[in-house]
């Protein structure tokens, strides 16, 4: 399913705990190993070029064995750029290695911690073209010292998928029934529709259907699953059953209903995949 990998790594803590995951993903063979030097910042902070690109490379070579020793055949890249940002060479290199799967921590190196997503990888979400995983980790801070906590380990083990009905969402479910490691599966259907109570009950009784047959169809591909139909806020009331369920990650389409389906990201996805503290499989539906 997920045979080859891009990593984008800008060798912080957060990324490093992200290579760590990479031999949690079912089906992983090959991985990208790629760090992107942003010459025209260096020059602005005073950091000679050479010796700078030199020792990223020896870094991505300790990351190269790090993840050979897990029985992965990698590659790694240093992409130089002297305008633009990093996303448009990380996307450059989705394309140019035909790889499945982006795998990006959802912190790197930024003046703002306390930031959910950072803008390279919200800027791989919203224009990529493949499927696009954004690992979380719990951070404790002790006596100014930090601690990162996985969350990845069995991270396909309890998975949280929530769906609107559209064909994206189905498609999201059916590439669930895929892959290996899952053990439990806790849909999650939001109406966020309805002028009176009465149409808000009708669409909750209409969902209560449609989960039961996505119940039984997961089951039958050996899950164990639970529903819940939530009225209000799709993004708050996914990221809430995500903490109240205790799932191991987040699976859910880059696409659903609505006026701009043209859009890469859909506006539920972006705001669940920025606030939530769980870690998220984007995956990338065919334009419909």
């Amino acid at each position: 399913m997920f045979e080859n990998i891009l990593f984008p790594t800008d060798f912080s803590e957060y990324a490093q705990k992200t290579l760590e995951c990479i031999g949690e993903i079912p089906g992983v063979k090959e991985a990208v190993l790629l760090h992107v030097v942003d010459v025209a910042h260096l020059s602005k902070r005073g950091v000679a070029q050479e010796p700078y690109i030199e020792n990223a490379r020896v870094r991505l070579d300790e990351q190269k064995k790090q993840l050979e020793s897990l029985g992965l055949k990698v590659k790694t890249k240093v992409d130089v750029i002297t305008e633009g940002d990093a996303s448009h060479a990380v996307l450059e290199n989705v394309n140019k290695e035909k790889v499945s799967l982006v795998v990006m921590g959802a912190h790197g190196k930024s003046l703002i911690e306390g930031i959910l997503l950072g803008s390279v990888a919200t800027n791989v979400l919203r224009y990529g073209n493949t499927h696009v995983l954004i690992m979380r980790y719990k951070l404790a801070e002790w006596l100014g010292t930090k601690k990162f906590e996985k969350f990845c380990s069995r991270i396909f083990s309890k998975v949280l998928l929530p769906t609107d009905f559209s064909e994206p969402a189905m498609e999201a479910l059916s590439l669930v029934k895929n892959l290996e490691g899952i053990e439990e599966a806790v849909l999650v259907h939001v109406v966020d529709r309805g002028e009176t109570q009465e149409e808000i009950e009708a669409n909750v009784q209409e969902a209560k259907k449609k989960l039961e047959d996505i119940k039984e169809d997961l089951s039958k591909a050996g899950l164990r699953v639970k529903a819940h139909i939530c009225v209000g806020s799709p993004p708050d009331k996914i990221i809430s059953v995500a903490e109240e369920e205790d799932v191991s990650l987040i699976i859910m389409s880059t696409l659903g209903k609505g006026v701009f389906r043209e859009l890469l990201l859909g506006s539920t996805a972006r705001d669940v995949v920025r606030q939530t503290e769980r870690s998220v499989l984007a995956v990338r539906a065919k334009r419909v």
